[in-house]
Parts: C-alpha cells; sequence; structure tokens
C-alpha cells in the first residue's frame, strides 16, 4: 500500500462478475458533507457504473449517506457524480467502451494525499463458466495453503 493512501471500499463484487482489461485513477467531485461521509465510510456502489455523457464522466448509482451531523444543507444521497479525467484518458476510455461488451466499473475508493480518489476499471462480463474456474482456483489454493500450514505444525 503507497504511503498517504487509505482505502475506504473495494468492489469485490465486481472482481468476481467481470474480467478487468484496464484501470485508471481519476478524481471525483463531491460536496462537502459528502467528502465527510466518505471519510466516515458510509458508501454503496455494488450496482454502481460510469457513463461518458458530453465528453464528460459520470459515475451513476453510487450512494453517498446523508452526513449524520449536518444540518439542512446536506447532499442527494443518488445524485451522479463527476470524475475528474484528462480529455485523452476520456477519449481512450470512450473508443473502449463502444465495443461491444466493455464498460466503465469503478473498482476501489481511497483517500490520497486528503483526495477522494477512485479506481475505474474498464471491465468486460464474465460468463458462468468462467465464474465457476475462478471458484475452483480459489478452493484450490486454500486447501494448498491449508496442507502447507499442516505441513509446518508438525
Amino acid at each position: 500500500m503507497a504511503e498517504g493512501r487509505k482505502i475506504i471500499a473495494q468492489n469485490r463484487k465486481a472482481r468476481f462478475n467481470y474480467s478487468i482489461e484496464d484501470s485508471l485513477e481519476c478524481g471525483i467531485v463531491l460536496e462537502g458533507t459528502e467528502v465527510k461521509s466518505v471519510r466516515a465510510g458510509s458508501v454503496s456502489f455494488a450496482d454502481s457504473f460510469a457513463l461518458i455523457e458530453n465528453d464528460e464522466v459520470w459515475i451513476q448509482n453510487f450512494h453517498i449517506s446523508e452526513y449524520s451531523y449536518s444540518s439542512v444543507f446536506n447532499h442527494s444521497p443518488d445524485r451522479k457524480k463527476k470524475l475528474l479525467l484528462h480529455k485523452d484518458q476520456i477519449k481512450r476510455l470512450k473508443r473502449k467502451v463502444e465495443e461491444k461488451g466493455y464498460t466503465l466499473i469503478p473498482l476501489d475508493f481511497y483517500l490520497k494525499d486528503g483526495k477522494v480518489k477512485v479506481t475505474l476499471g474498464v471491465c468486460k462480463g464474465k460468463k458462468q463458466y468462467d465464474k465457476r474456474a475462478d471458484i475452483r482456483e480459489r478452493d484450490i489454493n486454500r486447501d494448498m495453503a491449508r496442507e502447507f500450514r499442516k505441513g509446518l505444525q508438525g
């Protein structure tokens, strides 16, 4: 883990349901109370995705709960949020997403030097047999680690 980087949330479901072709770090535009809620870890992005509209990248279905200690001036929890990228990065993402089967999925949220960052992945959906192969591989690795620990203990 890099210095000055604190992981807030990871999207493990995306890593299981999608094969990740490429990933990209980008900033996110947040309001004041949203930043405080994100720092508290009250985020939910299980089914969130990103869209490219008018050469801007927007993340949707990303829920940031209202900050409990704020007053009337709280944020809307389900509004779409803008992601900060360079123009050439957006063009590259746009070309990739126009291919069949590719989508933009947020993989994790973290604080980097006091700023909220998102790792955006260019992903392609896995088939059912790919998911079964991943489960089988995970079970084999778990069994090997168990046997290795038994060998070390006695």
